[in-house]
């Protein structure tokens, strides 16, 4: 009687049929896990993405910044990367965990929002300043000349009598700039009896300067000037003895010595 095989088949059979099942589920495994991997970098591709976006606007406000603060442009160069260094660890050095690579990034993002976000405060705070700084008044009305009558009580040089004089005489060369001692609203530019012919300029927080006396005007009513622009050219137009321009300041209808604000710095 010979020996039935079928018994020996069918084991082997089940167990070619254990091993494929095993290997299908391992190459399933295996392909949830490169699914799940390259989730995981298209999530970090686009963070990186993100965050690279906002160093970029960051360096974008760093360099208005630099401009508006006059830095040296060459010490804040945003174009460079930062100069870095260390001593080579060897085999102390260890690879970067993908945990602790995403969480890295979750830090470097919480620490860019919070400089992106000072550092628009920090502009704003900049352009208000600076711009505070150019309505108010600051300098001499001219490019170039010297004061030839102060402020106050004087003797008039047409009578001769004692009279109060409203502003300052800044004498120079004919046809020389006349310039806005701060940004404002042109609202005179033209004759008036006694300053000739005259510019009138309307700042924030009720000053008002004028300068008479030019021989040609540059702007017209309504202009918005900043300061430092030519406005006029020093003439002797009006009531005048030679090249010069009368310098007023008033605050609030009251006219002001100009002395503390042609020291001042623009």
């Amino acid at each position: 009687m010979g020996i039935s095989t079928q018994p020996a088949q069918a084991s082997s059979e089940n167990t070619a049929e254990v091993v494929r099942d095993l290997l299908q589920s391992q190459r399933n495994e295996l392909q949830e896990t490169k699914g799940r991997t390259q989730e995981h970098l298209d999530a970090l591709a686009l963070r990186l993405g993100q965050l690279q976006s906002h160093i970029l606007r960051i360096d974008a406000l760093g360099e208005r910044l630099a401009k508006i603060g006059k830095l040296d442009a060459a010490e804040f160069n945003f174009e460079e990367e930062p100069a870095r260094g260390g001593i080579e660890e060897g085999e102390l050095a260890q690879s970067v965990s993908l945990s602790e690579l995403v969480s890295d990034m979750e830090q470097l993002q919480l620490v860019i929002s919070d400089r992106e976000h000072k550092l628009d405060l920090m502009e704003g705070l900049l352009r208000d300043n600076l711009l505070n700084a150019e309505l108010l008044p600051a300098g001499r009305p001219v490019e170039k000349g010297w004061i030839s009558s102060r402020y106050g009580y004087r003797n008039d040089p047409f009578t001769g009598k004692k009279a109060f004089h409203h502003g300052v005489d800044v004498a120079g060369k004919k046809n020389s700039h006349v310039v806005a001692v701060a940004s404002g609203i042109v609202t005179w530019a033209g004759e008036k009896s006694g300053f000739g012919k005259l510019v009138e300029i309307t700042h924030s927080d009720g000053y008002v300067t004028r300068y008479g006396h030019n021989s040609n005007i540059l702007v017209k009513v309504g202009d918005l000037v900043t300061q430092g622009k030519p406005i006029a050219l020093m003439g002797s137009s009006g009531r005048s003895t030679g090249p010069h321009v009368h310098f007023e300041i008033a605050r609030n209808g009251k006219t002001l010595n100009p002395a503390k604000y042609l020291r001042a710095k623009r």
